[in-house]
C-alpha cells in the first residue's frame, strides 16, 4: 500500500491537474461582486481552485483523480504547508518588538476569539462531534491556527478534520458575512472609520480584504489610510494569534472538552 502511495506522489497526471487548476484560478484572480448598500463580496482564487478540484474529483473525465490520488494529495499538502509554517515563524520573530510595543490592548483583541470556544464548543458537542469539536471551535480557523493543529495532532487527526470543515465554510461564506457585518456596524456604531479598519484585521486575509473593501466603498476618500490600518492590524493579528492560540485558546478548548464531553454522550 505504501509503495502504491509513493508511486502516486510521482504521478505526473496528478501534478499536471493541480497545475492546471492553479493556473486557471490565478488567471481568474480576485473577483469583487458589488451587491447593495456598499456590500461587496470578495471571491479569492482559492475558492475557484476548490471548486475546480472538486469537479476534477467528481468528473468521470479525470479517471486518474480518485481516492488514491486524494490520499496522495493529503500527504503532499502536509509537505507543502512547511513553507507556510516557516513564513509565520519568521514573521513572528521579526515583529516581536512591534508586538511588545503595541501593549496589552492587543491581547484583549485576540482574546475575543475565545467567544468561538464558549459559544461554539457546546453547540458542536450537542451536534454529536467528538475530537473534531476542538479543531472547529478553538479559533476562527484560519492559517496560523492550522499550522499549530497539524504540528500537534497530525494532518489525519480528527482535530484537523474538524478545523478544515470550518475553514472551508469560512472561505465560502466568511467574506459575505463580514461584509454584511461591517456595513451594518458602520451605520449603527458611532466610531471612526479607522477603528473599523483596525477591527477588520482579524488574521484572515480573505475576510480582512472583504471587510476593508466594504469600508473603502463607504469611505472612498480614506481608501489608502483604511488599507494601511487594516494591513498592519491583520499582520499583528496573524503573528500574535499564534501565541494566544498555543498558550491560551487551544489548551482552554482541550480542558473544556475533557471536562464536559461525557455529559453529551
Amino acid at each position: 500500500m505504501k509503495k502504491q502511495e509513493n508511486k502516486g506522489i510521482f504521478d505526473y497526471r496528478l501534478h499536471l491537474t493541480i497545475l492546471f487548476v492553479s493556473v486557471i484560478s490565478l488567471y481568474v484572480g480576485i473577483v469583487n461582486i458589488n451587491l447593495f448598500y456598499g456590500i461587496r463580496i470578495v471571491v479569492l482564487p482559492l475558492i475557484f481552485s476548490l471548486f475546480l478540484a472538486m469537479i476534477c474529483y467528481l468528473s468521470k473525465s479525470f479517471k486518474w483523480i480518485d481516492k488514491k490520488s486524494s490520499a496522495v494529495s493529503s500527504r503532499l499538502l502536509l509537505l507543502l504547508i512547511g513553507p507556510l509554517i516557516v513564513k509565520l515563524a519568521i514573521a513572528s520573530g521579526q515583529n516581536i518588538e512591534m508586538l511588545i510595543s503595541v501593549g496589552p490592548i492587543l491581547l484583549l483583541e485576540e482574546l475575543g476569539d475565545i467567544g468561538t470556544i464558549l459559544f461554539g464548543l457546546p453547540v458542536a458537542l450537542l451536534l454529536g462531534f467528538k475530537r473534531e469539536a476542538i479543531g472547529m471551535t478553538s479559533s476562527i480557523c484560519r492559517e496560523p491556527q492550522m499550522v499549530v493543529l497539524i504540528d500537534k495532532y497530525g494532518f489525519d487527526s480528527s482535530e484537523v478534520k474538524g478545523f478544515f470543515t470550518v475553514y472551508l465554510i469560512g472561505i465560502i461564506f466568511g467574506t459575505l458575512l463580514i461584509s454584511l457585518i461591517v456595513n451594518f456596524l458602520v451605520y449603527v456604531l458611532p466610531l471612526h472609520p479607522y477603528s473599523f479598519a483596525l477591527a477588520s484585521g482579524i488574521g484572515s486575509t480573505s475576510m480582512s480584504v472583504a471587510a476593508v473593501s466594504s469600508l473603502t466603498a463607504i469611505y472612498p476618500s480614506l481608501t489608502d489610510k483604511l488599507l494601511a490600518f487594516s494591513g498592519i492590524s491583520n499582520l499583528i493579528s496573524v503573528v500574535f494569534s499564534i501565541y494566544v492560540y498555543m498558550f491560551i485558546s487551544l489548551p482552554l478548548t482541550e480542558w473544556l472538552y475533557n471536562k464536559f464531553e461525557h455529559y453529551f454522550n
